[in-house]
């Protein structure tokens, strides 16, 4: 079972403004930056600490959402992006439009990371902080710009680390006092349970097990009419009480087989072997940090498994039948491709 690696500092990189975020965030959604893009900075990240002399390895992201703007226009029942004009072609003629949606975020970006370092000389702790700070402000987040805040110095911008070395109880008693700092605000989590939950109400009623219209089904209001016992009734819909599901990407599925290095034309490296994949889909739900018991149910992490031609990322949160959080991890392949 895959779970959430090893890690023993909580690195969080508060309020920062990112401008002309991607919002497409896969063939068949979009809004909030699909977790790879954030997966994908992390790695970007570690290596420009490295680089930088600094003895950290960066093992999970997660992302606190304070504010969200999408830049689009509303109108009626459609949505349009805002778009901007490309420059003429040669002759003078109008160049073709690619679509490009772009969304402006307020967000907090915790990293789960291991120093041994840190561990031998507490002190540093903070000094390689500003370091990676600084570094994360020339780096791009989601393909948007981070915008330096107005009073840099306000200690609501300046980073900060939870020391989550001890044991679990520990663990838990102090990420419940620092999570209300990272409010107000909501962090999206991993909610594969219910597209497993909804596949088997259908196959309960007699419908066939199919995993994209249950995957569609949780991104719509369903209403369906329920009859008393009186012969009268009333509508009712489906996400009474889910709470705020969307559905999302988590990763990508092989299309074919690997192939070797340098054996693609175009490939972005020539250095590492090539597989052609399409994106995996599977379902979310935007939850307050002050409802999580544990730093593991906001973190995302990768779980590559090229034999299975899967390389997705993953998240440990599991809703309880009683509405309440616990940190066992859920695991749940049958997403989306």
């Amino acid at each position: 079972m895959s779970t959430c690696p090893d890690f023993d500092q909580l690195l969080v990189f508060p309020h920062l403004q990112v401008q002309n975020a991607n919002a497409i965030s896969s063939p068949l959604t979009h809004g909030f930056p699909s977790m790879t893009a954030f997966l994908g900075l992390m790695w970007a990240l570690q290596r420009k600490a490295h680089t930088a002399g600094l003895d950290v390895q960066f093992k999970a992201v997660g992302v606190v959402c304070h504010q969200h703007r999408e830049l689009a226009t509303e109108d009626g029942f459609v949505n349009s992006f805002h778009l901007t004009r490309n420059p003429v072609n040669k002759d003078g003629g109008s160049a073709a439009i690619v679509e490009e949606g772009r969304i402006h975020l307020g967000l907090s970006l915790l990293l789960a990371a291991r120093s041994p370092r840190w561990q031998q000389t507490p002190d540093a702790r903070q000094a390689d902080l500003q370091v990676l700070s600084h570094l994360l402000a020339g780096m791009r987040i989601a393909g948007g710009s981070v915008i330096p805040p107005a009073q840099p110095g306000r200690r609501r911008y300046q980073p900060w680390a939870l020391d989550l070395s001890g044991t679990p109880e520990d663990r838990q008693t102090l990420f419940a006092k620092a999570r209300m700092r990272l409010l107000p605000g909501f962090t999206l989590v991993g909610r594969d349970d219910l597209l497993a939950q909804r596949l088997q109400e259908q196959a309960d009623g007699g419908k066939p097990s199919d995993p994209l219209d249950a995957w569609l089904s949780l991104a719509r209001i369903n209403w369906h009419w329920e009859a008393d016992e009186d012969g009268k009734g009333r509508w009712v819909n489906d996400r009474t009480g889910l709470g705020w599901v969307v559905p999302i990407p988590v990763g990508y599925g092989a299309l074919g087989q690997l192939h070797a290095p340098g054996s693609a034309a175009n490939a972005r490296d020539a250095e590492v072997p090539f597989r052609f994949v399409e994106s995996l889909y599977s379902v979310g739900q935007w939850i307050s940090p002050h409802r999580l018991h544990a730093a593991e149910s906001l973190l995302w992490y990768a779980d590559s498994q090229p034999g299975a031609g899967l390389y997705r990322c993953r998240n440990d949160h599991v809703q309880s039948l009683d509405e309440d959080e616990r940190d066992t991890p859920f695991e749940f392949d049958t997403a989306i491709n």
